[in-house]
């Protein structure tokens, strides 16, 4: 059997199992939430297993109650494929009276809700997990911690081993468990497979709907080339437009957008509304990402050596591949990941906030003194704008690097973090 490689999700499932009755794990297919929920259970159901999966559906409507039996913590797999299930748990937590009982999966927002009548409040809590991060899948050595930033620390002390050549490998290949051990070219296929089956079948799952797959296909590139930006839907919709036979309005992009979104492919990042010394408009627009860089690989039809030759897409990519470990490590700390930019120009790529107040401002840089010196001016300018007398002074500030053999602390501050020795 395959060993189990931990993941930062194990301890918040635990944690999280402690304080509510069921706990639903969402994500992306292929990211491990069975693998992991399996680690905790003491009995599964799996709604899918094709040998049972149209009879696990029928008695979910005729008597849900008899698929809930079992060793708790009892695992319902996909539960999705069977919205009933959510009103027989909420209604099984309330006369159990104890904490644990479920643990349910689903790599998909169930496409009809109107069988569901409960919201589940304070019986239900929810985790998301994502695609590994690099210190999950052991290509970062973790010698430098977020949460010691967060506590005070003021001076690290690392080595990053990770040269451009293996970070343009691992932001094409991403954090799919199942290619972290395989042969670095049967690795890169798991992402092309995964935008495959987006493409054919998957997204048509999210609401029921069939869609056109050359659409979906030119909409995911579109949704590939924009990583980073807050492109609206009316420019997504001409872009696709431009190579279509046919016109392409904005409702069709929201609407695909969502059935991504609900099949977690997609994960856009709110902007963060910070008290500003002066009065300056903040830009509220998301901005776009994919859950994982490989997808955007996929969508684009690149590999590492077309990375290699066109730094400025590396750049954006590595982005995503940043946000996509800052995400895993700010949910570890009880903390979400926003974007910053205002009218005036500033900006900031990315802002730790965590819930007891605490926040770090992070500019991302796949590498080179120039680059980091820009982006340690950027985070200067960024503090000082911020208010002090209304909120926190940052926690940290950090350029969060691709390349780099040294994590350190500048005279101004501010860290330089390669990502090859960061954890959560």
């Amino acid at each position: 059997m395959k060993e189990y490689r931990r993941r930062i999700a194990d301890d918040i499932l635990k944690r999280k199992l402690e304080g509510k009755g069921a706990i639903l794990i969402e994500g992306p297919k292929w990211c491990g939430k069975t693998t992991t929920a399996e680690q905790i259970a003491s009995s599964v159901l799996y709604m899918d297993d094709p040998e049972k999966k149209e009879q696990n559906i029928t008695m979910s409507e005729l008597s849900p109650r008899r698929l809930l039996k079992g060793a708790a913590p009892r695992l319902i797999d996909e539960w999705q494929l069977a919205p009933k299930l959510w009103d027989a748990i909420r209604f099984e937590v309330d006369h159990r009276g104890e904490m644990g009982q479920f643990v349910l999966t689903g790599s998909a927002v169930p496409a009809d809700s109107k069988e569901i009548t409960h919201s589940g409040t304070g019986r239900f809590t929810w985790l998301t997990m994502r695609p590994m991060s690099l210190y999950e899948s052991e290509d970062s050595n973790g010698e430098v911690s977020l949460k010691s930033l967060f506590e005070g620390k003021k001076a690290v002390d690392a080595d990053s081993s990770l040269d451009i050549e293996r970070l343009a490998f691992l932001v094409c290949r991403g954090g799919w468990p199942q290619a972290v051990d395989m042969k670095d070219e049967i690795a890169l296929e798991q992402a092309s497979d995964y935008y495959d089956a987006v493409v054919r079948s998957d997204i048509n799952r999210a609401d029921n709907v069939q869609k056109n797959p050359e659409r979906v296909r030119r909409l995911m590139r579109s949704y590939a080339r924009n990583q980073g930006s807050q492109i609206p839907n009316t420019v997504l919709a001409r872009d696709v437009a431009a190579n279509d036979e046919s016109s392409i309005n904005e409702e069709t992009v929201a609407s695909y957008l969502n059935a991504l979104r609900k099949i977690f492919v997609v994960e856009d990042m709110p902007a963060w509304n910070p008290n500003l010394r002066s009065r300056t408009a903040i830009r509220s627009s998301d901005t776009r990402y994919y859950v994982d860089p490989s997808i955007a690989v996929a969508a684009l039809g690149v590999g590492p050596k077309d990375l290699m030759n066109d730094l400025k897409t590396f750049g954006f990519l590595f982005e995503t591949l940043c946000i996509r470990d800052l995400r895993v490590f700010a949910d570890a700390l009880n903390g979400d990941v926003y974007h910053y930019r205002d009218k005036d120009g500033q900006e900031c790529d990315a802002v730790i906030h965590l819930r007891n107040g605490k926040y770090g401002l992070i500019e991302i840089k796949l590498g080179g003194d120039k680059l980091i010196e820009e982006g340690a001016a950027n985070l200067k300018s960024m503090e000082a704008k911020i208010d002090t007398d209304k909120m926190n002074k940052p926690s940290f500030l950090m350029v969060l690097t691709g390349t780099g053999d040294y994590a350190y602390c500048r005279p101004d501050g501010v860290f330089v973090i390669p990502i090859g020795c960061l954890r959560d």
